[in-house]
């Protein structure tokens, strides 16, 4: 079975509109799925109604941006807009010039509150070429019809495949997979940076990775362990807590949660170097416009990220169409953010390419 969304417009329905390039095509690069079809309803297709003259693309390649925006801009030819990132991603493109540079105060919109942008968007703006939109996490979900009768409440689960036999799905990268295993391998939350900062402390996350290894499916794209949990083919699996909402509550899957050790990150918007001036003008009035307080608190009537303005956060209500009240499903809830695991954003925009290739080496053996 596919997965459907029932959100208000489909990704793919808008992809497909003008398929000839014109001037007023705008396109916007994003993850797909249950969080691309959330910005369609909350940013996109309003932004269509007030800009008639404006057609947004939808590309789904932002587990692939950097790459993809180095190429380009060593091409000479960047095709691609607005593009949705992860906070270490911005920090490279940015310390690159791959990204432009944003004035928050002179760029954004104010709060509705009256507080200027900077204020508004406060710790989050962690780049001077990084827009935040969300706040969200990665975490697990299992299937309560695979796990017995005893559910798992701790991450470590992931790695007892004699009490939770079967597949479990794992990004195809090292952010995450890595800290959680020196987690389960008995290192302290607080030393995990510092020991994989190590030659000996990244031997210790694969090893324990190993213990798994013929047990894992791995993904790609935010769409695939929602899609393999729905399928049965996976007892348990890592993605993003607003794509499980959409499979528990939306599509009603026999899937639970796992909130322990949940990661902490950002996401949010840059605008790639080297466009035309008018097209970095366009680029910033939608920007402008899909990132303000009430376009980031409607994003939150269709999945369940926290949006990174203060202003906003009094403004979440409930499901746009479920009608369920949002706050509970957020990883910021205090009941689902017990245990949490802040990402170091930071860290990983230095060591990243370095722990990349070692992780695909790893995958390779």
């Amino acid at each position: 079975m596919k997965l459907k969304t029932t959100l208000i417009g489909t990704v793919s329905a808008c992809a497909m509109i003008g398929t000839a390039a014109t001037a007023q095509d705008m396109t916007i690069v994003s993850w797909g799925g249950a969080y691309s079809a959330s910005q369609q309803a909350a940013y996109h297709d309003p932004y269509m109604a007030a800009n008639p003259g404006v057609n947004i693309i939808n590309d789904e390649s932002s587990a692939e941006a950097v790459a993809k925006l180095r190429a380009m801009n060593e091409a000479g030819n960047v095709t691609w807009d607005v593009v949705d990132v992860v906070a270490s991603d911005a920090i490279r493109l940015c310390d690159e010039g791959l990204a432009l540079e944003i004035d928050a105060d002179a760029q954004l919109a104010d709060g509705d509150d009256g507080s200027k942008a900077s204020a508004d968007f406060g710790d989050l703006l962690v780049s001077d070429c990084f827009i935040p939109q969300i706040v969200y996490s990665t975490t697990f979900g299992y299937r309560t019809d695979l796990v017995g009768d005893t559910a798992p409440t701790d991450v470590c689960a992931v790695f007892d495949t004699e009490a939770y036999p079967g597949k479990r799905s794992l990004e195809k990268r090292p952010i995450n997979n890595m800290e959680w295993a020196l987690i389960c391998d008995g290192v302290a939350k607080d030393d995990v940076y510092s020991v994989l900062e190590t030659e000996e402390g990244q031997a210790q996350a694969f090893a324990k990775l190993d213990t798994i290894k013929d047990d894992v499916i791995w993904w790609s794209a935010g769409a695939d362990t929602p899609q393999l949990l729905a399928d049965g083919e996976v007892v348990m699996g890592s993605t993003y807590n607003g794509r499980l909402f959409a499979l528990i509550e939306e599509q009603k899957q026999p899937v639970a949660m796992l909130w322990d050790a949940q990661v902490f990150d950002l996401d949010g918007w840059i605008i790639p170097a080297g466009l035309s001036p008018e097209r970095e003008a366009a680029a910033l009035d939608y920007v402008k416009f899909a990132t303000d307080t009430q376009r980031l608190a409607d994003q939150a009537k269709y999945i369940s990220y926290g949006p990174a303005r203060a202003s906003s956060a009094p403004l979440v209500g409930k499901h746009a169409e479920l009608g369920i009240d949002m706050a509970p499903h957020m990883p910021t809830d205090p009941e689902n953010a017990k245990n949490t695991f802040l990402y170091n954003y930071e860290w990983w925009a230095d060591y990243r390419d370095d722990l990349d290739a070692k992780f695909q080496a790893w995958l390779a053996q």
